[in-house]
């Protein structure tokens, strides 16, 4: 994991540097691998737009967390870079990112480059400075709390600078419940147990996730995935989860603690 950003200008000159690279696929969506959700997306989730994912409960911060990694590395693959934004007050609230989880998920921390801003308003402005940069596949923006500074017109900026890049933007929300935005699609994550291996290992980390909104088709499903460290893909799990309708929505978190764990 390289260090840690601490200003807006040296952001852009990280942001330089990244510009270079090309992006790991020119399709238009991130295919999951679990079946029936990428039929639903029709394909999966599209790249340049910006998908929004909630923790489901106060526990559940660092499966979102975990499962918004996973995403990202879905995205880019094992090398290309993942730009990671947050601010000081969730590196304390929440603690560090903590790198070797990040290799039991299959990827590599000297991919991913972190982004200390002060506050909100300085990260929502990198943000927007990073969604800009071609030369990203995956970008999270990790907004804990209410978050006033991202209303709906900080959101469409957003999507818009990802549409004209290709940049596909990742908004992790702690602590927060759903509000109107310009996201593509918007997600609560939430754990579910996993297969135990042979002599009890722990399993696979599993995820319960519920499609809350989608711009261009139906939503309120549910599905279980389990994710494949050695191939970076989501799965069905050995017991599969049933796509069902939901009755009513489930609030966000409303408390919540970080930590990047497989």
């Amino acid at each position: 994991m390289r260090e840690s950003v601490q200003s807006l200008a040296m952001i852009r000159q990280k942001l330089a540097l990244i510009a270079g690279a090309r992006p790991l696929s020119g399709v238009s969506r991130i295919a999951i691998g679990h079946t029936s959700l990428d039929e639903a997306l029709g394909g999966g989730l599209m790249r340049g737009r910006v998908h929004e994912l909630f923790a489901a409960t106060g526990d559940d911060a660092a499966s979102a967390t975990g499962f918004t990694a996973m995403l990202a590395l879905r995205a880019v693959g094992r090398r290309a870079p993942i730009f990671w934004l947050r601010t000081d007050e969730a590196e304390r609230l929440g603690g560090r990112l903590h790198g070797p989880g990040l290799v039991e998920m299959g990827g590599d921390p000297d991919s991913l480059v972190l982004g200390i801003a002060p506050d909100a308003k300085a990260l929502l402005r990198g943000a927007a400075d990073a969604a800009r940069c071609s030369g990203l596949s995956a970008l999270i923006v990790e907004c804990r709390g209410k978050c006033p500074a991202l209303d709906l017109t900080a959101s469409r900026r957003l999507a818009l600078a990802a549409e004209q890049s290709g940049v596909t933007l990742f908004l992790l929300r702690l602590e927060a419940e759903p509000v109107p935005s310009a996201a593509d699609t918007r997600w609560a994550i939430s754990t579910a147990p996993s297969q135990a291996l042979e002599a009890n290992a722990p399993g696979a980390p599993t995820f319960e996730i519920e499609l809350l909104r989608r711009r261009d088709g139906p939503s309120g499903m549910r599905w279980q995935l389990e994710w494949n460290r050695d191939r970076l893909i989501f799965r069905e799990p050995a017991l599969p989860g049933a796509v069902v309708p939901l009755p009513s929505r489930r609030p966000a978190a409303q408390d919540s603690t970080l930590r990047l764990t497989a």
